[in-house]
């Protein structure tokens, strides 16, 4: 068997693990794509590219896709951004193509969700001094027209002082916008609602939530009334990540990284891991499960940067989860299986308030009941004894990994 072949199959049973045992996470029908990973600005035409993978997409049951950043953006993959209403110098495309690919989606069922990153901003020009901090906002009148003292006021590479102090971590690559400002909250909002009524956008991919204090998150959630978000809050500390989401106001979602730093030493032999000291899954999902989004790479961590990449020859022993990756799905040749895991916990009726019982954690077999109506198990171990009843069936396989139904 050659090495492809090992880490694919290899890998099912960690997909198996979030798309049956964590993606009932989040609410009950949401099923989050992330639409590209860190290459795909340079391939041009992403949009028109990515608006052919609709049918699959829909096929697999996916409900939201996560789109890059829109705006106009100094670092091509468009996280340094400066006029965010010219959606016209993006090089995953233009705001046509943008507007057509959000409308293709919709007549699928298939919500979009932009990734916003406002916490820091790129200038157009330079002010008196010398210093890239005259921002334009991409408009003919002057809506996110800023000057130096929209920057928080410590942010001493960039700001005249006048801008109130940073409320979260600092950003050296851009100058750090001030959210206490009335006027930023006012204008971005505005900005964000534009994207829903003009654009199309259904919801917001928060970038960066660690640099302006949660509040302000609060602040722009009920501005702008999303269907749905998810907060990038980096943070393997699942209890700080739970305070932010209460700080943010509740609604908004988070990133599960606790439980991808778990999980990534659970498939290297410890799965007893994947149980908490309460008997409840570690992570987010152990103690705020409606608000926890899991992961296992995203085009951060995986694609081509790889700062924090789960191991390549277990990804599907953990990567079925509520937000499904891009390379994973197409270009690692896994989107038979991530439809079939999808499927089982489509029509089993998982969702947020489903029930997971731990039915084994050793370091070679982890076995858990959802609902009593499917039971998942990924690990090494080939007999799980008597936790498998009679009435339920397997419904899939494959290297360390099954999933059986009732009937």
């Amino acid at each position: 068997m050659d090495t492809t072949t090992t880490t694919t199959t290899t890998s099912l049973s960690c997909l198996l693990f979030f798309i049956i045992i964590i993606l009932p996470s989040i609410t009950a029908s949401t099923i989050l794509f992330q639409g590209f990973n860190w290459e795909s600005s340079k391939k041009g035409g992403w949009y028109n590219s990515l608006i052919k993978s609709i049918p699959e997409l829909s096929a697999a049951g996916i409900t939201h896709v996560w789109l890059p950043p829109p705006s106009q953006s100094v670092s091509l993959e468009g996280y340094l951004p400066g006029k965010l209403y010219d959606l016209n110098s993006s090089k995953y495309g233009n705001q046509d193509e943008l507007k057509a690919l959000i409308k293709a989606l919709h007549d699928k069922g298939i919500q979009s969700v932009a990734d916003i990153v406002i916490n820091h901003r790129t200038a157009a020009k330079q002010d008196g001094r010398g210093i890239w901090c005259i921002f334009e906002g991409g408009t003919d009148d002057a809506r996110l027209d800023w000057g130096p003292s929209f920057i928080c006021g410590d942010d001493v590479t960039y700001s005249d002082g006048k801008g109130n102090p940073d409320s979260g971590e600092g950003y050296p690559p851009a100058p750090d916008i001030d959210h206490v400002n009335p006027q930023v909250q006012q204008e971005l909002s505005d900005w964000m609602n534009w994207l829903k009524t003009e654009i199309g956008f259904n919801g917001w991919r928060f970038d960066f939530v660690k640099g302006y204090a949660p509040q302000y998150t609060k602040v722009y959630m009920e501005k702008t009334n999303p269907t749905f978000a998810v907060g990038e809050n980096w943070n393997t500390d699942r209890q700080a990540v739970r305070d932010w989401v209460n700080a943010a106001g509740g609604t908004v979602t988070a990133f599960d990284f606790a439980t991808k730093g778990v999980l990534q030493d659970a498939v290297q032999g410890q799965l007893s891991k994947l149980k908490d000291s309460n008997g409840g899954p570690p992570g987010l999902i152990g103690i705020m499960p409606g608000n926890a989004v899991t992961f296992i790479d995203n085009h951060d961590t995986g694609s081509t940067q790889k700062i924090w990449p789960f191991p390549s020859d277990k990804v599907m022993q953990g990567f079925g989860h509520s937000h499904l990756f891009y390379d994973h799905f197409f270009d690692w040749g896994l989107k038979g299986e991530i439809s079939k895991l999808t499927m089982i916990r489509i029509r089993n009726g998982i969702k947020a308030s489903s029930t997971v019982r731990i039915l084994a954690s050793d370091p070679d077999l982890y076995v858990a009941a959802i609902d009593d109506k499917v039971i998942a198990k990924i690990g090494p171990r080939y007999d799980v004894g008597n936790l498998v009843p009679k009435n339920f069936r397997l419904a899939t396989s494959g290297n360390d990994y099954a999933v059986w139904e009732k009937h």
